[in-house]
Parts: C-alpha cells; sequence; structure tokens
C-alpha cells in the first residue's frame, strides 16, 4: 500500500539518523513498527493476571504447538 503523507522534515531526519537506515521510507517503516511493537506490549501489559517467565521459560521455548 502506498501512502502520502506530510511529516516535519526534521523528524524525517531525525528518524533516519536514529534508525541508520539509507531511505526515508525504509526508517519511517522501521519506527512504525518499533511504534506498534511498543504498543502492543503496552496493552499486553495491561491484561489481568500474571504468568512467571523465569520459572518456566526453557519450557516454552520448547513447548510445541500441540503441547
Amino acid at each position: 500500500m502506498e501512502t502520502s503523507i506530510d511529516v516535519h522534515a526534521n523528524l524525517v531526519d531525525e528518524v533516519v539518523r536514529l534508525s541508520g537506515e539509507r531511505t526515508d521510507v525504509v526508517a519511517i517503516e522501521a519506527a512504525l513498527r518499533e511504534y506498534v511493537r511498543s504498543r502492543r506490549k503496552e496493552l499486553l501489559l495491561r491484561l489481568p493476571g500474571n504468568i512467571c517467565l523465569e520459572e518456566n521459560w526453557r519450557e516454552l521455548r520448547d513447548a510445541k504447538p500441540d503441547d
């Protein structure tokens, strides 16, 4: 999908500089992916309940989808 948006040039330059990407498009896509990842993480952390990964991370790592 192609979208045209107006973004302040200084902001785009900063994203390119911080990301180390070579083009504006790739840098902006990387920034958007990071934003989505961060927001999803925040939303997951707000869910009720908890799980202790310190005790069973190896079990979770080795688990098969059928387990």
